[in-house]
């Protein structure tokens, strides 16, 4: 089954900014489009703008002027739904509700030719339920463009419980054919992106609400160790705090509340508040003229230790041996059957984040997880009121000489980018395990849906087969809710391999 041929006219239903950014898109890529909106007028208005944003492109040398002619002709408002009767493909972008949905489908079904496909572009609710309502679902398939649709080259393709492979095939050649880079997807809860991306936000909150450290320390940490282009607190601003919510919310409730996705109450209060980031001049940060951004917590100038006491390998962290080195501080190396840290002068130790917290134990500060410890600019540390204070200075003055910026935190285990991944990582796994994707799609509607930077399986591979799966287990045990417990799926990735005595 091969992409519809460029003569075949696509419809757009839903004349908002995605039903204006997806026609763009199939315009761009040579087919005829209609555009038709339920409010009279408004398929004629955003025809306009389509035009004028052909203009810019053209001004941006993206586009050449003849392109940009023939693309004008081949665009059409439409006044009424008979008018999309000889399109190939229809593409609804309308209101996020499901009786919305099914009455437009329905209605274009008594239109077009019963070998038109049909697309929903819904974020949030399930392609299955809306081809309920048609006479034949097999011929429905969720297109989830990502905002700006010309820009972000990810389209999820799901296909409902329906969803003939012919019709999910066609769709996932013609998203190729216009130049994106498509996914393909079971129609769970979430679909890709939206379900394996709730962790990035709700740690954040969790580690808000916890008062272990401010929203910009948050964002900071994330963008600057983690490797994340925004931080959780600015993206969700960008967003909108009641579109991120609702879609948390939906994924929630469609896991029948399941806990791993439970919404942040943090989050509820922004909301009522009224406070929606960016569209409304406030959220987690003020937008108003002349409002400042917070800055992170970043710890006073400390004196680095003269020497450090490297036990076991340090992990996903090894690279911190030879960056001490080149700080020129004295590096002593000891083989260590149990567990791998640093051992500071002062008999203090700094141990990679694990799931634990520092006052368990006497006289040890953790520090997070970085993508690169070599190109990270700031890392965070954690301790209890117990710690040393001569140990917590020279953990500082330590990754100060590194050339990091420090952030002290509260003593919450996982800290922050380790348990975020950990996180992400075991919803990944369990997702593939359920069938909702292969890995290859997952890694890659991460990177390109959300900009990660590495898909969870590129960051399970990078980190150790049992690194998220031990994490995970660890902070299961100090909050046995359920939010934590690792997946069977990740435990079969960590252990389900090893020979075991006493089998039968």
């Amino acid at each position: 089954m091969t992409a519809l041929d460029l003569s075949s006219p696509v419809a757009v239903v839903g004349t908002g900014t995605m039903g204006q950014g997806i026609a763009q898109v199939a315009l761009v890529a040579g087919h005829p489009v209609r555009l038709y909106d339920a409010v009279p007028g408004r398929a004629g208005q955003a025809a306009a703008a389509i035009g004028a944003r052909l203009d810019r492109l053209v001004e941006k040398d993206r586009l050449t002027a003849a392109d940009r002619d023939a693309a004008r002709a081949r665009l059409r408002p439409a006044d009424d739904l008979a008018e999309l009767a000889d399109c190939a493909l229809v593409v609804e972008a309308v209101l996020e509700r499901l009786d919305v949905k099914q009455d437009l489908f329905k209605a274009v079904e008594g239109v077009v030719a019963d070998d038109c496909l049909l697309a929903t572009n819904t974020s949030s609710l399930s392609v299955t339920a809306i081809g309920g309502a048609l006479r034949n679902p097999g011929r429905l398939v969720g297109l989830h463009f990502f905002n700006p649709a010309p820009l972000l080259p990810l389209v999820e393709v799901v296909s409902g419980f329906a969803t003939d492979v012919t019709s999910a095939t066609r769709a996932y050649e013609t998203a190729r054919a216009w130049g994106k880079t498509p996914v393909a997807c079971a129609d769970t809860p979430g679909f890709i992106v939206n379900r394996i991306a709730r962790p990035f936000y709700a740690e954040a909150f969790a580690v808000l609400e916890s008062q272990a450290a401010d929203p910009a320390t948050i964002d900071a940490v994330l963008r600057e160790s983690g490797g994340f282009r925004m931080g959780a607190f600015e993206l969700t601003d960008l967003i909108g705090q009641d579109v991120n919510e609702s879609v948390t919310h939906s994924v929630w409730q469609s896991f029948f509340q399941d806990v791993r996705f439970t919404p942040s109450l943090a989050q509820r209060r922004l909301v009522e508040s009224g406070r929606l980031g960016h569209k409304s001049g406030h959220g987690w940060y003020d937008y108003g003229d002349g409002a400042e951004r917070p800055e992170p917590h970043t710890a006073e100038k400390e004196r680095p230790p003269a020497y450090v006491v490297v036990e076991g390998d340090l992990g996903p962290a090894a690279e911190l041996t030879a960056l001490i080195r080149e700080a020129g501080i004295t590096v002593r190396e000891e083989e260590e059957d149990h567990g791998t840290r640093l051992v500071l002068p002062g008999g203090g130790q700094l141990v990679l984040a694990d799931g634990q917290t520092s006052g368990e134990f006497r006289d040890v500060v953790y520090f997070d997880l970085a993508l690169d410890y070599r190109r990270a600019t700031r890392v965070a540390l954690s301790a209890s009121q117990d710690t040393a204070p001569r140990t917590l200075a020279e953990a500082i003055g330590l990754f100060q000489a590194l050339g990091k910026d420090v952030s002290v935190i509260g003593d919450v285990p996982g800290m922050i980018v380790a348990r975020t991944v950990a996180r992400v990582v075991d919803l990944a796994h369990d997702a593939v395990a359920k069938g909702a994707a292969t890995e290859e799609d997952v890694d890659t509607a991460m990177r390109l849906g959300v900009n990660y930077p590495l898909g969870p399986f590129e960051w399970s591979r990078r980190l150790g087969r049992s690194w998220a799966y031990d994490l995970l287990d660890d902070l299961h045990l100090r909050d046995p809710s359920g939010r934590y417990a690792p997946s069977l799926a990740l435990y079969r990735h960590a252990y389900a391999g090893e020979k075991r005595e006493g089998a039968s």
